[in-house]
């Protein structure tokens, strides 16, 4: 039986890490506030003070941080995994990160003859509890094969995408299409009402049609409720959007109409709703057209 460790025990975190424990596997946790890991250990879980005290114990180890700094820090820094590392050990980062810091903490792993995926995931704090959420992997083969069984526990759809660094593109692409989804969906809650018309009858109407996606199949009855709770918190979606936008400048990639749906998460921000769901985004587009979908 494989034993892995997780650390990150964020809103996505606790729950990709009690699913893992609930498929059988021994799992070994880190967190910087102790409330989630205590939470766990009372579920099986054991506690480790350090990364490097994790990578030390178990066979894959998984990250979930905020930002490239966080995962760099945890992996390559002062009592971080590769401390701990032997040989062998996978390292699996579930952050969403840039694509330049993945190769680059997947070569320097490489040296120390440790295996990294960067293998970030998609599907909110629904998909994280439900065990349902897609992966995006990059890395090698025969390590993501390995791994397999514990990616099962926490995935519904799990995808090689290339090399180091490809996972991460992949998440980058993701969250262009989420932003995207999630602008238009607001701006057509807000059309709607503001043209007198129902915005929920709008929302049935169009659907199943060619306007359908996730965001229109799950976000409306939440926003209908008045509940703008996370799911996935509008910091962090501006902060995968700034993501792309650097990626996309690396690479010399036109994305005219990501950056202005990322310039409607930085209005957000700056109105001090960040902890809302990325879906509230349509929070802005209210203020702009004088009007709420609930009003």
């Amino acid at each position: 039986m494989l034993k892995v460790g997780y650390i990150g025990l964020g809103l996505m975190g606790k729950s990709i890490a009690r699913n893992i424990l609930k498929a059988g596997f021994p799992v070994v946790v880190h967190n910087r506030s102790r409330a989630a890991v205590d939470e766990l250990v009372k579920e099986g879980a054991t506690s480790a003070s350090s990364p490097k005290e994790v990578a030390a114990q178990v066979d894959i180890i998984f990250t979930n941080l905020p930002d490239s700094p966080d995962v760099e820090k945890v992996i390559l820094g002062e009592n971080g995994i590769i401390e701990g590392a032997r040989a062998g050990l996978i390292v699996i980062d579930n952050s969403t990160i840039k694509p330049a810091s993945a190769r680059m903490i997947a070569e320097k792993l490489k040296e120390k003859g440790v295996f990294s995926l960067d293998a970030p995931v998609s599907g909110g704090d629904i998909g994280a509890r439900n065990a349902t959420l897609t992966i995006m992997v990059g890395g090698d083969a025969a390590a993501l094969e390995k791994s397999m069984p514990v990616l099962q526990a926490m995935g519904k759809t799990i995808t090689l995408v290339g090399d180091a660094g490809a996972g991460q593109v992949a998440k980058a692409a993701n969250q262009i299409m989420v932003a995207a989804q999630m602008v238009a969906m607001g701006e057509l809650l807000v059309f709607s009402k503001k043209a007198g018309v129902d915005p929920r009858k709008v929302v049935d109407a169009i659907k199943a049609g060619a306007a359908q996606c996730w965001a229109l199949d799950i976000k409306p009855p939440r926003l209908f409720d008045g509940n703008r709770n996370p799911g996935f918190k509008s910091y962090m979606q501006l902060k995968d959007m700034k993501i792309v936008l650097d990626t996309a400048k690396e690479y010399n990639v036109p994305i005219s109409a990501t950056e202005e749906n990322t310039k409607l998460y930085q209005q957000m921000i700056d109105m001090g709703l960040g902890e809302l769901d990325n879906s509230a985004v349509v929070s802005v587009i209210e203020k702009l057209a004088g009007i709420g979908i609930l009003d």
